[in-house]
């Protein structure tokens, strides 16, 4: 087929110019270049596509045709250039995130807020499900950034810090565990202990503190939202163990006391993992950068 992109760019410059003249100063080709390109198409074809003796020119028919199919498709290649442009130079792009804090989508919400604001180019979604494997699906491009606590070495990945935390048992205030400066695994196994409905392995709490200990609660209990595991929790059904930066405000109206995990406290680091081919673009580090920002004024508002 002889038919191009180029062809049609120019049956629409004759159209809206009316004469190869100014038809041939619109695409920067001199008249006998496009006169020349426009004959080779109507051999090819066997047919006119314009009226050499009307001024201005008149698209035959065949012309007519192609103009049509120029005003559908021009359009959607021109915006899909300006969209591939816009990739390579970092200011739109696809985010898909996933996570694998469940805590975290209260940090990760009003975030996004203001992401959409600051870059309206980018398309942006979040990713769950049942038995779903965020990194994985991070490797194999389903999605483009993964929020996670436990960072692994691999050449294709890249962990980028977004801040530091620190797990925290929370209690009734008239809890007996209130009377201990700090918990151990033991005080756990006769508890009931309120998690996120997540996988026990992307909890802190079972894989950094319990299991390690080989303890095992006397019972788990399961709850989507933050607020009502706090609810449980000062109502002396259970006792749960969340981020710092998720009790704060809780903690500013006096709800619960909360309890340090051993005595050096258990701490960790919440990261974006991105693919690292992808690590340095622009709408990936505006993302970071917000996400830092975003604890940065949590952590500013609850100290003042």
């Amino acid at each position: 087929m002889l038919l191009e992109l180029r062809h049609l760019r120019s049956l629409q410059a004759i159209y809206q110019g009316g004469s190869l003249a100014r038809a041939a100063e619109q695409l920067h080709l001199t008249q006998s270049a496009l006169s020349h390109q426009i004959r080779s198409l109507e051999n090819y074809y066997q047919t006119p596509l314009y009226l050499r003796s009307t001024k201005p020119l008149t698209l035959t028919p065949a012309g007519l045709k192609l103009l049509a199919l120029a005003q559908q498709v021009l359009p959607e290649v021109d915006a899909t250039d300006r969209q591939l442009r816009s990739y390579a130079q970092g200011e739109s792009g696809r985010l898909f995130i996933a996570i694998e804090c469940h805590a975290c989508f209260e940090w990760l919400i009003p975030v996004l807020d203001r992401y959409r604001q600051a870059w309206p180019e980018v398309e942006i979604d979040i990713r769950l499900g049942l038995n779903f494997e965020p990194i994985a699906a991070l490797q194999k491009g389903e999605v483009d950034l993964v929020i996670s606590s436990d960072p692994q070495a691999h050449k294709a990945l890249s962990f980028e810090p977004l801040f530091d935390y620190e797990g925290l048992l929370a209690l009734a205030h008239d809890h007996p565990l209130t009377a201990k400066k700090y918990i151990v695994p033991a005080d756990l196994a006769d508890q009931t202990l309120v998690t996120y409905p997540v996988e026990r392995k992307r909890l802190d709490v079972f894989s950094r503190f319990l299991q390690p200990a080989g303890v095992e609660p006397a019972n788990v209990r399961q709850a989507e939202l933050t607020a009502i595991i706090l609810l449980l929790v000062t109502t002396l059904k259970g006792v749960a163990v969340l981020p710092d930066w998720v009790l704060k405000e809780s903690m500013s109206h006096n709800r619960f006391t909360t309890r340090p995990l051993g005595k050096a406290g258990m701490h960790g680091t919440l990261h974006a993992a991105v693919r690292r081919n992808e690590s340095e673009a622009a709408f990936i580090q505006g993302f970071i950068a917000l996400g830092k920002r975003a604890m940065d004024d949590v952590i500013v508002h609850y100290a003042e």
